[in-house]
């Protein structure tokens, strides 16, 4: 069983390709990556809102614990042995500002990713891990 389930929007180019990034760090297999607009997501995940995991990150670690939005990235590059990268968002200095930076970002990541990642005639993403 994996130690993290991530549940990220398959259709956002910028968050799929941080997933993909993300899986290819993952050596050990630790991270499950669970795509919200896949055809049967609410049968696998009852327990996952949908409209909420659009709105914020979402994650399950094993314990069933749900963990949300920043700490989410923390603990997934943590757990591929890259918590240097993203130990700064929860500094207790930095945490605060850092969230509502990514409050923003994730209301605003489909007309961000087509502004950094150019024009799609597709906004979704191909990639999808394997299970």
């Amino acid at each position: 069983m994996a130690e993290l389930i991530i549940f990220y929007d398959g259709t956002c180019p910028l968050c799929a390709t941080e997933m993909r990034h993300l899986h290819q760090c993952d050596r050990e297999g630790v991270i499950c990556f669970e795509n919200i607009y896949a055809d049967d997501f609410a049968q696998r995940y009852p327990a996952i809102n949908r409209e909420k995991a659009d709105r914020i990150l979402h994650a399950q670690r094993r314990n069933g614990e749900i963990l949300l939005g920043l700490d989410v990235t923390y603990h997934a590059w943590a757990l591929v042995g890259k918590r240097r990268w993203v130990a700064p968002l929860r500094w207790p200095v930095i945490k605060p500002l850092a969230d509502a930076l990514y409050l923003f970002f994730a209301r605003y990541r489909h007309p961000i990713s087509r502004l950094l990642m150019g024009s799609r005639k597709t906004p979704r993403c191909e990639w999808q891990p394997k299970r």
